[in-house]
């Protein structure tokens, strides 16, 4: 059985949501986020750094969300949800998932450590130097996003997955105001309508 261990709110959204949109038998999983239970052994086991999320099917355990998503393609997907490997199509699919991940999330989790760790000692200037990041990267898929739905044109791929979280994320800590980023807004609102979004968050 496919298991998604799940915190709401965290990357593994991603995960589920792609289970949805597969529609994947899978069992979703919560688990406990206090620090204490990450320290533990038992989740260590799962994920060796103490984040969120981990997967397994079978003996395979993994604990990298992008991975996670390439994963379930390769062996559930059947074509589905991403363009065919070697194209142009699927070059722009991999530089907007890896993007999501590695160059637009990353200030957004430091904001997010920053509040959660050093409340006590906030650093306004570290935090607006993470919001200017991160506001570089929502003007690079606003720009993106002109005259399409999606990211890879007007078809829904698992980058949207990868992109969706971190707009989620994006929106969480404040990182855009009301009425910035017009394209990311309704594209976001697109996402947000999919059956399988509402599944995941609920």
């Amino acid at each position: 059985m496919l298991k998604v261990y799940h915190v709401p709110g965290s990357r593994s959204v991603r995960v589920v949501w792609l289970c949805e949109e597969l529609e994947l038998s899978y069992e979703r999983v919560p688990i406990d986020f206090s620090a204490e239970y990450r320290a533990s052994a038992e989740w260590r086991r799962l994920n060796p750094v103490g984040k969120v999320p981990a997967m397994t099917d079978g003996e395979l355990v993994l604990f990298e969300s992008g991975a996670m998503v390439e994963y379930l393609l390769d062996r559930y997907g059947e074509g589905r949800l991403r363009p065919t490997p070697g194209s142009d199509a699927y070059a722009r699919y991999l530089q907007w998932s890896w993007f999501a991940e590695a160059t637009f999330a990353r200030p957004l989790g430091e904001i997010v450590n920053h509040r959660r760790v050093f409340a006590a000692e906030s650093s306004p200037r570290m935090l607006d130097e993470m919001r200017d990041r991160s506001r570089s990267c929502l003007t690079a898929v606003d720009d993106a996003l002109a005259g399409h739905d999606y990211l890879i044109g007007d078809e829904f791929t698992a980058a949207d997955v990868m992109m969706g979280y971190s707009i989620f994320l994006a929106l969480r800590v404040r990182a855009m105001d009301e009425g910035e980023f017009p394209n990311v807004t309704a594209y976001y609102d697109r996402l947000g309508a999919r059956p399988a979004f509402v599944r995941t968050m609920t």
